[in-house]
């Protein structure tokens, strides 16, 4: 059978994406996470990063995509459990599994993304903390990124591999010490995440969220990309490509311009996104357009 390949962003909620991925002014009925599922088969939920989702909002996520019965979501653990290490309680957990459940009930959590900062590195105190951590959410579908080249270890691997974690193959800005890109597979789930390349923004402290992502890559800056993705899902039986350079949808172009790539056709797109980024007419067609030969990558 051949390995699956899900394509899509990080996150759908952008106040800056209205008029240029979704409709400038599209009414209150407007919903954008299932406009979204009409181009995409995952999305990366981003919110449960910031606070534990409550069942009933997953619950709609789930009926919000089911015109597309393949779409599977992706979606971050609590950062309480990544970036404030030591401070989630049990009652913390609990919140977010509880919050989280119906994604599960419903076969659409494809993975869960444990993401640590660059200042996590490879001690034997942190080693011992993501040991623990990685036992306690083991039931899930894990997937571990780390951003510090010290975990870059044979060793390291070959433990995600006895647990059955993935691990993430990331696209970051790289300074000293900063993890590489790679194609690298650890358990039955592939995992890619391209966070842009912008260096001027990315450790800056007060640099708001958007200016670190404000990059769009280059059709030359992905091909490197596209053959990891498919060394990864030789490995692997669902590989998840997640686009994050979200500032004015650029994760959106570069996720389209992907999919179209590895499907090896013009893929549907939205319209605004089209005229906003000519360049996508190369790659993709509008919903109610005609089929035409793709000419990026050959």
């Amino acid at each position: 059978m051949k390995p699956k390949i899900r394509i899509g962003p990080a996150g759908w909620s952008y106040k800056d994406w209205e008029g240029i991925v979704y409709p400038q002014k599209p009414g209150t009925g407007f919903d954008p996470l299932q406009y979204l599922s009409r181009f995409f088969d995952t999305i990366e939920i981003n919110s449960t990063f910031y606070r534990p989702p409550a069942s009933s909002s997953s619950k709609t996520w789930v009926r919000r995509v089911s015109e597309n019965p393949d779409f599977v979501f992706t979606a971050k653990l609590n950062r309480l459990f990544t970036h404030e290490r030591g401070q989630a309680t049990e009652h913390d957990e609990s919140d977010f599994r509880l919050g989280i459940e119906p994604l599960v009930t419903a076969n659409k959590l494809g993975a869960l993304l444990l993401q640590f900062p660059w200042s996590f590195k490879n001690t034997e105190e942190e080693r011992s903390y993501l040991l623990r951590l990685l036992k306690r959410f083991q039931d899930y579908p894990l997937v571990l990124e780390v951003r510090h080249a010290s975990w870059n270890t044979p060793e390291m691997y070959e433990l995600l591999e006895q647990l059955q974690v993935g691990i993430c193959n990331i696209d970051q800005p790289l300074f000293s010490k900063s993890i590489k890109p790679s194609a690298l597979s650890t358990s039955r789930i592939g995992y890619v995440r391209l966070h842009g390349r912008n260096y001027q923004h990315w450790f800056r402290e007060e640099a708001p969220r958007d200016d670190r992502y404000d990059y769009l890559y280059s059709h030359e800056e992905l091909e490197p990309w596209l053959v990891r993705i498919k060394e990864i899902a030789k490995h692997t039986q669902e590989s998840y490509v997640i686009t994050n350079n979200h500032f004015r949808g650029q994760a959106v172009v570069n996720a389209l311009e992907l999919k179209s790539t590895i499907e090896g056709k013009p893929v549907l797109a939205p319209e605004p996104l089209l005229e906003k980024y000519p360049r996508l007419r190369e790659s993709t067609r509008p919903e109610d357009g005609q089929d035409s030969t793709p000419r990026l990558f050959t």
